[in-house]
């Protein structure tokens, strides 16, 4: 079980409102010491509200976290990607990320993300960064990212646009680095929980966790998973960095899961998952359709070969129902020959 103790603060209603408002105190003050460069306003509002706080309730609170002066971004590879990225975004937004940054890899001629992100990209928050027509990008764009950016932010997050970070007991990724558990960590894995396509062939304009609740089965429990799959969070200001890795960056760093203890893999698959709090919501699918324009699409590392097609598509079924409707969809929108999982349905 998670020792944390920022949660036991918030078990009655009168502690929880408590907790929201003082959040919310801890939150406006740091933004406006961040306007007004001056992180002596900060602590001084903090020490106010603690001693407000104290004096009504009548006990010491111990157990909030302050938001410290740590900078935290996300670097991104983007190819058509603009139904989703605003939903990104906003996830991580919320999540109190500082800076995000998006690497383009869209087509010379494809579409645009500034047509769908513009405001945040105006406010600061985004920057795009310019990989249009690049092919197999990918370790250069996650290297480019930390060597430019690695002596400005204290943590850095290799996600993808179908990747939501989950925290169950924190709502700003920030109060989780600063857990003491992580002290030692330069790397922070945190494990895949696998959405499926919920049945879905076509897609609509929902947001994803609305569309796509349902996880692969027993991703809670840790029971007869498929696949224990990573993806990391590094930490600034150490030099030298090569990234060589998708999923475990480089192996030459401190590792840890979620919890902060040391992690063990075999290959790169993870020896000790745990999906309880701190995990990765993955949109591996999304409806078929979307699917399909997904391999169609190829990506950043990989291209678009027909077996790797293949080989998608019997990933896709391995976390998916087969069905002879799904199994038509695809043989018409990719010119592949499923011959084999019709067989396997049949049985």
């Amino acid at each position: 079980m998670d020792n944390d103790k920022t949660i036991n603060f918030k078990n009655n209603k009168e502690n929880r409102i408590i907790y929201k408002t003082f959040i919310f105190i801890n939150k406006l003050s740091y933004f406006l010491s961040k306007e007004r460069n001056n992180n002596k306003l900060y602590k001084i509002i903090i020490l106010i509200s603690l001693a407000f706080f104290s004096k009504i309730t009548g006990k010491e609170i111990k157990k909030f976290r302050i938001i410290k002066n740590t900078k935290v971004c996300i670097c991104t590879p983007v190819k058509n990607e603009n139904r989703y990225i605003k939903e990104f975004v906003e996830h991580y937004k919320k999540y109190g990320v500082d800076k995000i940054f998006l690497y383009d890899n869209n087509n010379v001629d494809g579409e645009r993300l500034e047509n769908i992100i513009g405001e945040y990209i105006k406010k600061g928050l985004v920057k795009v960064l310019d990989y249009r027509g690049k092919k197999k990008q990918l370790f250069n764009i996650m290297n480019d990212c930390y060597q430019r950016y690695y002596q400005i932010y204290d943590w850095l997050i290799f996600f993808e646009v179908d990747e939501y970070i989950h925290l169950s007991n924190y709502t700003n990724v920030k109060f989780y680095l600063q857990r003491d558990a992580f002290k030692n960590c330069e790397i922070i894995h945190l494990n895949w929980v696998y959405h499926t396509d919920n049945n879905l062939i076509y897609y609509d304009n929902r947001p994803l966790h609305i569309r796509f609740p349902e996880m692969e089965p027993n991703a809670r429990n840790n029971v007869n998973r498929s696949i224990n799959c990573v993806k990391s969070i590094l930490r600034g200001h150490i030099p030298n960095v090569v990234i060589k890795n998708v999923h475990l960056l480089t192996r030459k760093l401190k590792r840890c899961n979620g919890f902060g203890n040391p992690e063990v893999f075999k290959g790169i698959h993870t020896l000790n998952s745990d999906f309880r709090f701190y995990y990765i919501d993955h949109y591996y699918s999304k409806s078929l359709e979307e699917f399909i324009e997904k391999i169609n699409k190829g990506d950043v590392f990989q291209g678009q070969s027909a077996s790797f097609k293949y080989l998608r598509v019997n990933s896709y079924f391995r976390r998916n129902k087969i069905t002879l409707e799904k199994l038509n969809f695809i043989e018409n929108h990719t010119k592949l020959n499923l011959t084999k999982f019709k067989v396997r349905l049949k049985k």
